[in-house]
């Protein structure tokens, strides 16, 4: 079959664009779910202190906490913790408390476990205090939905969806925050990094002319949990595929997800506009460990993505996790009057700078940017904007951007699992939600994919399975 027809079907409906879905849900969300909620100012003020609570007790999340209490406008406290697994809570707590001191009032009743502790741990909270959501992001609609419930500002890690229909409730769930004047961050730190907005200010003042193309490359080998190894014995199935959510797609979106949705951001970023559709390529290789066992994981080895923006602009990426290849992991722009280094290394390393060739050679480079002292660090910085807009009740919801560029990332990652071309509006639109039923899950539920007798995970077939990534 064809790429997913973006045709008027049977009943004359055509495809939602997501610009149509934004204003049609703008429209309608006072008729949600969350209607009928009171939707009061709110915000913290003055000297109060934020509380803070911290949902998924993970190493990017306990980073996430840290940062909040060390936002540089102070007045912030850690109250609540939750997670699913025990030794999680324990440790992170006590890193936490011995970094942090009196910052953290974590007593054991306010550290709750389950797959319903994130509700007790937002029920600790008053209106305006801050949820960190860093659970693996299919999580995140269910969270979300629960601390708009309770008036909390949010700051939630990237990826926020993996499918089409978590994309859509997350929308919504952006206009329901927005109308109850919430404040909320997203985890895509590019655009706090200082040298950055430098750059992104230059190109949209014309510094290197109309753009033509764009390249992003993250290039290196396996990290995090790329690949998994057959479930062991003493863990049921769910809580594996979750505790290596980066194996899986249904829980993270895969590799190209999580690992690669900065590059896409800030590229898109720097062009003012998003990829409107992709073709892509890749392929599972080396599959077997050292020592000779195999990896079930459902990633791809290699990724070769060509995004195409409405203005017919190509947007090249490139990923890799493999072992012993060539590294590389920057991005960069080529214009009409120059190019530019965007990320010199990493998902945003700095410095930036421009060129009046195509080549970045030093003797062509006419600018580079420099980083305010204190401002070197773009997790940090996020968070400080984020407090910075709470204390000072501004407009402050960056989750519309991070559903779309979420979006655009899978579909780059489902043009290269079907096979097949792949729109924005066959994105938004994929009826295939990876996780059904995820808000009830329990430690006893099902996992949301089945390992074979070798315990071997559905992985993609390009060409066969071409309406569903597995």
């Amino acid at each position: 079959m064809a790429r997913m027809s973006t045709n008027p079907d049977a009943s004359g409906s055509t495809p939602t664009t997501r610009r149509d879905f934004i204003k049609q849900t703008s429209t309608v969300v006072a008729a949600s779910a969350l209607a009928g909620l009171a939707l009061p100012h709110v915000h913290a003020a003055g000297n109060d202190t934020l509380q803070v609570a911290f949902i998924g007790c993970g190493g990017r999340g306990t980073d996430a906490a840290g940062n909040a209490l060390s936002v540089r406008q102070g007045g912030t406290k850690l109250v609540a913790m939750a997670d699913i697994l025990p030794e999680r809570l324990s440790t992170k707590f006590a890193a936490l408390k011995q970094k942090f001191g009196d910052k953290v009032d974590v007593p054991d009743n306010r550290r709750f476990l389950g797959f319903d502790a994130y509700r007790e741990a937002m029920d600790v909270l008053r209106p305006g205090d801050i949820v960190i959501l860093t659970t693996p992001p299919a999580f995140r609609w269910v969270h979300f939905t629960h601390a708009i419930e309770r008036g909390l500002n949010v700051f939630m890690e990237k990826p926020v969806v993996v499918d089409g229909p978590g994309g859509r409730r997350m929308l919504k769930l952006a206009e329901a925050a927005k109308a109850k004047n919430l404040k909320v961050g997203v985890g895509l730190n590019s655009r706090h990094a200082r040298h950055l907005q430098q750059l992104a200010e230059r190109i949209h003042d014309g510094a290197i002319g109309e753009i033509v193309l764009q390249r992003g490359y993250r290039m290196h080998g396996p990290v995090a949990s790329f690949h998994s190894l057959p479930k062991p014995d003493n863990v049921s199935e769910l809580l594996y595929q979750i505790q290596r959510f980066h194996s899986f797609i249904w829980a993270s979106g895969g590799c190209f997800s999580d690992f690669y949705i900065h590059i896409i951001d800030h590229l898109g970023w720097m062009k003012n506009s998003w990829p409107v559709k992709a073709q892509a390529l890749g392929g599972r290789h080396y599959k077997l460990s050292p020592e000779g066992l195999p990896y079930v994981d459902q990633n791809f080895d290699t990724y070769s993505v060509e995004y195409t923006y409405s203005d017919g602009t190509k947007f090249y990426f490139d990923g890799r996790c493999m072992t012993g290849c060539w590294d590389n992991f920057s991005s960069y722009i080529h214009g009409t009057k120059g190019s530019a280094i965007v990320a010199k290394s990493g998902d945003c390393g700095g410095p930036s700078s421009i060129y009046k060739g195509q080549s970045p050679k030093g003797a062509e480079r006419v600018w580079t940017s420099t980083t305010p002292p204190g401002e070197d660090n773009w997790y940090q910085n996020e968070w400080n904007d984020l407090v910075e807009a709470i204390r000072a009740d501004q407009p402050y919801n960056e989750v519309e951007r991070g559903v779309t560029v979420s979006l655009v990332s899978a579909m780059g990652r489902m043009a290269a699992h079907t096979g097949q071309e792949i729109t924005f509006e066959d994105m938004l639109n994929c009826e295939h939600e990876m996780a059904p039923g995820i808000d009830k899950f329990t430690y006893d539920s099902p996992a949301p994919v089945q390992a074979d007798a070798h315990g071997r995970y559905p992985v993609p077939e390009p060409g066969i399975k071409t309406t569903r990534e597995y």
